[in-house]
């Protein structure tokens, strides 16, 4: 990777992925875009910053030819809960949007990089240690969009020869950028509601347990597989990855340990539950420990002494 246009880059992901970027290849070669105007955040002020709409495909063709790209990290999407709600609205843009940035990769022979979803599994996929070719049959709208960008993103590989990667995400945990409208964004609101409020009354159930990362691990996993060597790829695509798998009481627990008055509560929303209920609880990350060396730092308890800390002076 030597000059990278990276959608979506003041997201959940984008946000730290595209500083992140900027430090290993310098600034001037992480191209940023999104639709957000005057954005003063890092990502959108310390190298070249777009404005695009990703469902615009021959504006993304036109920046990737004026900056001349070798790379192509396509992350704007609608996530699940929000998608759930707008299902039209998440098909044209997560859709639309991952066939323009396809179709830009293939116009400039770059290498590509989109993320999937545990989202991507369904009720009927086996729900401990899921492994990473299995039955997938969501049944949410988020969860179709990332089998078929999965689908889509591998076509692409065979029918043009677009060198294609991408990874499964479970549950993103930050600091940085604040919840976007994600199932598992209650361990990301427990945080914040910990140091601000020391209570916080979770929208999923106790007991149900989720796939969990640490961003700094998520940004690892993604420039290591971009950066592996090809011939190692057996899958490329949608390689299943985890850091660790708890449910709102074990996150809770270990919350208390830094803060002891800290009481967690229970008000349920019957739509984020039954997304929850319909993915693993824990899945397995053998093949792309296998193929390109993925591997993590942070455990639960590693993560959350990161994020009380770095949450504390933020706030």
């Amino acid at each position: 990777m030597k000059k990278i246009l990276v959608t979506g880059a003041l997201g959940q992901i984008g946000s730290e992925l595209t500083v992140k970027l900027r430090e290993i290849y310098g600034n001037d070669h992480v191209i940023a875009t999104d639709i957000k105007i005057n954005d003063t955040s890092e990502a959108a002020t310390s190298g070249p910053y777009e404005i695009l709409d990703v469902n615009d495909g021959k504006a993304m063709v036109a920046l990737a030819k004026k900056y001349k790209v070798d790379t192509v990290m396509h992350l704007a999407a609608l996530l699940s809960a929000t998608a759930e709600a707008k299902p039209v609205f998440a098909w044209n843009l997560n859709m639309g949007g991952l066939m323009n940035a396809l179709e830009t990769a293939r116009e400039v022979g770059a290498q590509f990089f989109t993320p999937s979803s545990i989202g991507a599994f369904g009720p009927s996929t086996p729900k401990e240690d899921t492994p990473q070719d299995t039955i997938m049959r969501p049944t949410t709208m988020y969860g179709v969009n990332k089998v078929a960008g999965e689908l889509l993103a591998d076509y692409y590989f065979h029918k043009f020869g677009v060198d294609t990667r991408g990874v499964r995400f479970p549950g993103l945990i930050s600091y940085v950028a604040p919840p976007g409208g994600g199932t598992t964004d209650y361990a990301v609101e427990i945080y914040y509601e910990a140091i601000k409020n020391k209570k916080y009354a979770s929208y999923i159930d106790k007991g149900t347990y989720m796939d969990m990362m640490y961003m700094p691990d998520a940004l690892n996993a993604i420039i290591s597989l971009m950066e592996a060597d090809a011939a190692t790829l057996v899958h490329r695509n949608a390689f299943n990855v985890t850091a660790m798998s708890f449910d709102p009481e074990e996150i809770a627990a270990e919350i208390k340990k830094h803060i002891p008055e800290f009481e967690l509560s229970y008000d349920v929303d019957p739509v984020r539950q039954a997304i929850a209920d319909s993915w693993p609880n824990s899945i397995d990350a053998s093949a792309a420990k296998e193929e390109w060396g993925f591997k993590v730092k942070y455990d639960l308890a590693a993560m959350t002494k990161n994020m009380l800390e770095k949450l504390s002076r933020k706030l």
